[in-house]
């Protein structure tokens, strides 16, 4: 794709795991190691990186030559998303053509701006989204966002067998709501089980990047449009985040030993 360096798919084979606040936070955590990111919002049906990123309502992309858009910018992340494009309180009752149909004109038609990686926020599921995409692009690496718990692990097992079926690396797993911690007494308790993101990463040979609390201020934060990486730079969090961004990028420069140094690490 024109314009960037480096595709990541951030997917998690079912929803409800938190995988577009993963996505959005790793987004900014890569800005803040001094990379060039944007996002994808893949998701046509529900699209919530705007509201997470803080974009005023009715805010619209601006064009850049003939059938191409510029992506809005947040935080330092370029952002696309079928939530500028509609009225977001509108339901978008497509079929799966409709939805891979744009899909792909939100790949195609958006001026990137020399981006080091974007990440694409894929859409719960293994359907058309993910088949235009392991179709239309390159994509160097996927992320596969999981709770411990069980039933998480089924999907997003799916989730890696479908982009070993496309031949797109797992650049490993990212364990979300692993521990929640009482606000009041301090009480740590694993409420959705334990060790599902080690088991699935060792039954798939990657590497856990990283465990996330289930904690109220990072759904706060999302929700406000200042992501935890933004609102609480130098927190806990924030610095998981960090560390997963750092890996991801390692990961991306090992695999194409080719191309040079396309990204680095920043002190």
């Amino acid at each position: 794709m024109e314009g960037v360096k480096h595709i990541v798919a951030v997917a998690s084979g079912k929803g409800g795991v938190g995988k577009s606040t993963v996505t959005v936070n790793l987004a900014l955590a890569m800005v803040a190691e001094g990379f060039r990111v944007g996002i994808l919002d893949a998701d046509i049906h529900g699209p919530s990186q705007a509201q997470m990123l803080g974009v005023p309502e009715g805010v619209k992309p601006q064009q850049a030559g003939e059938n191409k858009f510029r992506p809005l910018e947040m935080h330092g992340v370029q952002a696309m998303s079928m939530a500028f494009m509609v009225d977001t309180r509108e339901p978008m009752v497509w079929r799966g053509p409709m939805v891979a149909g744009a899909f792909q004109q939100l790949l195609t038609q958006t001026a990137w701006n020399d981006l080091d990686v974007l990440f694409i926020d894929m859409p719960p599921g293994t359907g058309d989204i993910q088949l235009t995409l392991a179709q239309k692009v390159p994509v160097d690496g996927a992320v596969i966002v999981t709770t411990p718990q069980d039933i998480a692990l089924l999907d997003a097992r799916k989730g890696i067998e479908m982009f070993r079926k496309v031949n797109v690396p797992v650049l490993g797993v990212v364990e979300n709501m692993s521990l929640h911690v009482c606000s009041q007494c301090g009480h740590a308790e694993p409420i959705f089980g334990e060790g599902g993101g080690e088991r699935i990463a060792g039954e798939y040979e990657t590497r856990v990047l990283g465990q996330l609390p289930l904690a109220l201020s990072i759904r706060e934060q999302v929700d406000g449009g200042r992501p935890t990486v933004v609102a609480e730079p130098e927190g806990d969090v924030s610095a998981t985040f960090r560390n997963m961004a750092r890996q991801i990028a390692e990961a991306l420069s090992v695999q194409s030993p080719d191309e040079g140094p396309s990204i680095s690490f920043s002190d």
